[in-house]
């Protein structure tokens, strides 16, 4: 029981109990699965696309190669700045970082030229040379304009007072918000940081990682200061508002709830982190920045007026190309347009604290459902039961993802993973189906202990295949049972001190027990000097009546080697008896066999009038004088073996007498001309007995016909003058079997 039902059970609770802990812990490879499978829910049912104020002017490869390699003067910027203030943008918004002066801008080159150009840094401090910065700085102060400052690890300075007025609610301690800190920072020019309206982190994530970008930090903490990201920088421009409210959680110590910029609410993760749900890239969302720039800038006002208008680049060696959830990659540039366009769509992906524990709830459900199956279904029923709990998990977090108000999150999906829930449940099932292959594995060898002494290799596997078979309990099949002992053994056993008797006993068993079991018997027992042993159980075996009697004659053959090497030592010993002999008989018919004993301790054995018949008949052979005798049904079934008709001798127990034979030999005797002939003069013999005639006569003729090696058949015939009785025709079950002859 405890093995079967107990063990099992806190094994896989065990299990269970430990994934809870990796679940808890959330280690990496845990995370990586649970957002690889948000991205395909993203893949398959991307945002909506909508028609959004929101624009990229894109810094492409035809742009460059029209207006020359990056980075360009800052005079061509505040060109472009100017442009699309003039075209009525709500906010322009460079994801872009300057935080070096211009290099080709003339006042800056007269320090180069100085040398070859005297008094060119006279002209430049009299104002005579333009400078760049100067220019895109005004340019920036005449517009609704955003720059970006970069999150750098190493060096750089952090930010000073942010542009935006953060407002905290529940949290009266900045230092405390559990948002991503800002190192140190790169920085725009500080003529250029004076000048915008606006001053948002354009790094995705922190740490600068290089994988996909699926959360966006919508705040940034350097100090006791917080800044925006560059997406809620430019929202907060184009809305004109001069405040960002953070809502913090009261009781989460500094965990971020949500974000309101003018009348926009952010749902964010407890770190202040937007979820991205991304759309496929609408047709009209990039405008080159060659076009803006160029003579017919004018066609493009209906794509720039009241968007908000954010400028980067696509290009290819600009190097700001990111991974994302839809599985293609994107410039960095679009993922801050994405998300602004996600705020003002309204749509948002929501992963509350709970939906963790709902997770490991499910998963603590389903693994227990498992260990409870497996100790009563087979390894395919349970993989199918637990298919259909995995499918309804699934299900379940789909339909979550594309309608959360069933959670009540009204304002887009709800992400439960069901990632882990299911692989954690199929490491339990393997796990448990594993274990229940070791038990199996240990029964198979339990078998193969119980049984390997006492049947043949082939047998064996076929009962590892059948171990259910080993349950208490039996079942009526036909069987053929052999008993064998040692003639005389009383005798022997006077001349041996016990160890001795013992290795005699070992020694014959031994060689005995490998003929039988090389003929697919069963060892039932060793019973003293005397061996059962039965055919056709635990597994069917065909012609199992030829099967015995062959046992029969290769353990007859394998004794006459083992005397002729002395191999009891009886001979240099110098005891009275110098051979061993056995008996042996062999009856054939149905009996009940299978496991009979304790549930902790039982044997296979078989039981019945027939294992009774074939204990008598083995008794008998003293009395017919021969070692080899079978009933009728046995003959029967070896029909081409060599045997004489013994006559029917009365059995204790047993109201009718039993028809008995003598097996001689194997088939090649039987065809051989002289058993032919001994054969034929033994049915004369017995004709003669039954009908009258010359009663010595015949006996005479079929001892001068032995003319095969058979030490014991002269005994035998010895023996039918004092029993001939026996095969007079007043033996019902001789007549019944077909044999003899009628009145």
């Amino acid at each position: 029981m405890w093995k079967r039902r107990v063990f099992p059970s806190l094994f896989g609770l065990a299990i269970v109990l430990l994934l809870c802990w990796v679940r808890i812990a959330d280690p990496y490879p845990v995370q990586s699965l649970r957002d690889l499978t948000f991205d395909w829910y993203q893949r398959l049912a991307p945002r909506e696309g909508a028609d959004l104020p929101v624009r990229i002017v894109d810094i492409d490869e035809a742009s460059l190669a029209e207006i020359g390699q990056w980075p360009w003067p800052r005079n061509t910027l505040a060109e472009l700045t100017t442009r699309l203030t003039q075209l009525g943008a709500a906010a322009v918004v460079f994801d872009i970082l300057f935080p070096e002066p211009d290099r080709v801008s003339p006042a800056r080159l007269a320090e180069a030229i100085e040398a070859d150009l005297p008094g060119a840094l006279d002209l430049a401090a009299a104002g005579r040379l333009p400078d760049y910065d100067n220019m895109f700085a005004e340019a920036l102060a005449n517009s609704p304009s955003v720059l970006g400052f970069g999150v750098v690890s190493r060096g750089g300075t952090p930010p000073g007072v942010p542009k935006a007025g953060i407002n905290l609610v529940n949290e009266l301690n900045k230092e405390r918000v559990l948002v991503p800190t800002i190192p140190g920072a790169a920085m725009p020019l500080p003529v250029l940081a004076a000048a915008t309206y606006g001053l948002g982190s354009v790094s995705l994530e922190p740490g600068g990682t290089v994988g996909a970008i699926r959360r966006l930090p919508l705040l940034w903490r350097s100090g006791t200061e917080l800044y925006p990201t560059l997406a809620i920088e430019a929202l907060r421009i184009a809305l004109q508002t001069d405040s960002i409210v953070a809502i913090a959680d009261p009781i989460g110590f500094g965990t971020i709830q949500r974000v309101h910029v003018g009348g926009f609410t952010v749902p964010t993760t407890a770190t202040g982190d937007l979820w991205l749900y991304y759309q496929q890239t609408p047709d009209d969302l990039y405008v080159s920045a060659r076009d803006i720039l160029g003579p017919d800038a004018g066609a493009f006002q209906n794509l720039i007026a009241g968007n908000i208008v954010l400028i980067g680049t696509s290009a290819t060696g600009l190097l700001d190309i990111r991974g994302t959830s839809l599985g293609v990659n994107m410039p960095g540039v679009e993922i801050h347009a994405q998300a602004i366009q996600q705020i003002l769509s309204g749509t948002y992906l929501a992963r509350a604290d709970w939906v963790g524990g709902l997770e490991l709830l499910a998963f603590l459900l389903m693994g227990l459902f498992i260990i409870f199956a497996t100790q009563f279904f087979g390894p395919l029923t349970v993989l199918v039961l637990g298919g259909v709990m995995g499918l309804a998990m699934a299900a379940g977090s789909w339909l979550a993802f594309r309608d959360g108000s069933v959670f009540g999150f009204e304002n887009g999906g709800v992400l439960i993973d069901p990632s882990f829930p299911l692989l954690g449940t199929f490491i339990v099932y393997s796990a448990m189906i594993f274990f229940r292959f070791t038990i199996t594995d240990a029964d198979k060898r339990k078998i193969r202990s119980a049984f390997g002494f006492y049947v043949a290799p082939a047998l064996l596997a076929q009962i590892e295949k059948n171990s259910g078979q080993l349950a208490l309990g039996g079942e009526t099949r036909e069987l053929s049972v052999m008993f064998s002992d040692i003639r005389d053994f009383t005798t022997l056993s006077e001349g041996f001190v016990p160890h001795k008797l013992v290795t005699l006993l070992n020694t014959l068993f031994d060689a005995l027990g490998n003929r039988i079991t090389g003929e697919l018997g069963t060892i039932d027992k060793f019973i003293g000097d005397a061996v059962m042993a039965f055919w056709n159980a635990p597994v069917e075996v065909p012609r199992h009546p030829l099967r015995a009697c062959t046992a029969a004659l290769q353990m007859r053959k394998t004794l006459v080697e083992l005397n002729a090497v002395d191999a009891f030592r009886l001979k240099a010993e110098g005891h009275a008896m110098q051979e061993i002999y056995i008996r042996i008989g062999i009856s054939t018919g149905e009996a009940l066999v299978g496991n009979m004993g304790l549930e902790t301790r039982f044997d296979y054995s078989c039981i019945g009038d027939t294992v009774n018949v074939a204990s008598r008949v083995e008794g008998a052979c003293k009395t017919i004088g021969y070692d080899i005798t079978v009933v009728e049904a046995t003959r029967a079934g070896a029909a081409e073996l060599a045997f004489l008709e013994a006559g029917s001798i009365a059995l204790k127990g047993k109201s009718r007498r039993e028809a008995i034979h003598i097996l001689v030999g194997d088939a090649e005797l039987a065809a051989t001309p002289g058993f032919q002939a001994l054969q034929a003069a033994h049915a004369e013999l017995l004709a003669a007995i039954r009908c009258g005639g010359d009663f010595d006569g015949a006996i005479d003729r079929c001892v001068a016909l032995i003319t095969f090696p058979d030490s014991l058949l002269a005994n035998f015939y010895a023996t039918i003058r004092k029993r001939h009785g026996d095969y007079l025709l007043d033996a019902p079950a001789a007549a019944e079997a077909g044999h003899g002859f009628t009145d």
